[in-house]
């Protein structure tokens, strides 16, 4: 057992996935109840990798796995973006053999390895009672596994793509609709000074709701999401019909990173996958640009449209956290130590409809949150509808299938 000195408990925390505003105050949030309730807090560096690559040696410098979070640390984090904690898309289930730390190589040879063994023994010699990750559906669906071979889980749901099960919000989904609208909205004097067909790729492997939610509040005239693929040509003539009624000579379309049109299928960057199976996506908008182009002079008597392509990629996820992304995160870090204080654990802390509450863990793995096309994507426009907001909540579309 390490040395730790005697306290009302000790809550590990860990960020895992994809960085996104939100996350240091998140971290913040959970630090500052828990010490001042009389518990001591770990933070686990890299996501899931700090845990593996703990080693239970006296002395050994352990200080590249975890920190001893304190007041002082989190309120110089929690107001900026990222995860100060650092973060992986590690999988201690599924860790190849070359990525298996230097001083288990000796115990695990196969060329792929479930280290959860590791995991378990290293949670006890830090003396973890409770452990709170903070991720999507992939590293959230390691912590369910955890939670099945007695670890005392509480998570916190985080993806800009808002596709974790369960919660109608994860964190960083406003603060990447907000930067996609202002980005958007700074291409549009490039887009209108050439005359041209804006198209801008952004995140969104399964779910269409970074596409939709922009699209809605304006930023673009149409939008193509994985849960449904679209026909090409319909979508250049919409988008040649949006140009040419607009007296600024200019159009744009978003498309999901997942997007798939007619025939065809995703678009990987690379055959390179990562622990969970999933290849980087990349490249549908470099598809769509050239094709609308090519397509274009059939619905503009002849005359081909130029077009300028975007990846928003990475810049609608760096920076500072906005408001709901400062406001839900220190709600979620509260709700988890409430959860904790009652002795409950294996839950998500959630908002739903408006209300902030909490489900079974399990839900993320027994479910899939997608844009429920039929009630709220136009597949004649290729747009949102925009109708029936009426007891909808504040970003519209809700985390069941309606």
């Amino acid at each position: 057992m390490a040395n730790i000195k005697k306290t009302k408990g000790v809550i590990g925390i860990l960020t895992g996935g994809g960085d996104v505003p939100g996350l240091n105050p998140a971290i913040r949030a959970v630090t500052i109840r828990a010490l001042r309730e009389g518990y001591k807090v770990i933070g686990f560096r890299r996501g899931w990798a700090g845990p593996i690559e703990i080693i239970r040696e006296k002395g050994a410098d352990n200080s590249q796995c975890y920190m001893e979070l304190t007041e002082e640390i989190v309120n110089r984090a929690g107001r900026t973006g990222g995860t100060f904690l650092h973060t992986s898309r590690t999988r201690p289930s599924h860790v190849k053999k070359d990525d298996v730390p230097d001083h288990l190589k000796d115990t695990y040879q196969d060329e792929v390895n479930d280290l959860t063994p590791e995991v378990l023994k290293n949670l006890d010699y830090l003396g973890i009672d409770y452990l709170i990750p903070i991720g999507g559906d992939d590293t959230l669906s390691y912590g369910v596994h955890l939670y099945k071979q007695g670890v005392k889980v509480v998570a916190i749901p985080k993806t800009m793509d808002n596709d974790v099960p369960g919660t109608d919000y994860c964190i960083g989904f406003s603060t990447c609709v907000s930067r996609t609208i202002e980005l958007t909205n700074n291409l549009r004097t490039s887009a209108g000074s050439h005359e041209r067909i804006m198209v801008l790729e952004v995140f969104g492997r399964y779910a269409g709701f970074t596409a939709m939610l922009p699209t809605m509040a304006g930023a673009a005239n149409r939008c193509v999401i994985p849960e449904y693929k679209f026909n090409m040509e319909h979508l250049t003539e919409l988008l040649v019909h949006d140009r040419n009624k607009n007296p600024s000579r200019y159009s744009i379309v978003l498309v999901s990173e997942g997007a798939m049109f007619e025939g065809g299928e995703m678009v990987f960057e690379s055959e390179t996958a990562d622990a969970y199976g999933h290849r980087k996506l990349g490249g549908i908008g470099d598809l769509v640009s050239s094709e609308i182009k090519r397509l274009s002079a059939r619905f503009n008597n002849g005359r081909q449209v130029n077009v300028i392509n975007q990846r928003l990629g990475y810049m609608v996820r760096s920076g500072n956290p906005d408001a709901i992304d400062s406001i839900v995160p220190m709600a979620y870090g509260n709700l988890a130590l409430d959860l904790i204080l009652h002795g409950v654990h294996g839950r998500l802390v959630v908002l739903k409809n408006g209300r902030y509450d909490n489900m079974p863990l399990d839900v993320v793995t027994s479910t899939k949150k997608l844009v429920n096309v039929e009630q709220f994507y136009n597949t004649e426009r290729l747009r949102p509808y925009y109708k029936s907001f009426e007891m909808k909540p504040l970003f519209i579309m809700t985390s069941e299938m309606e």
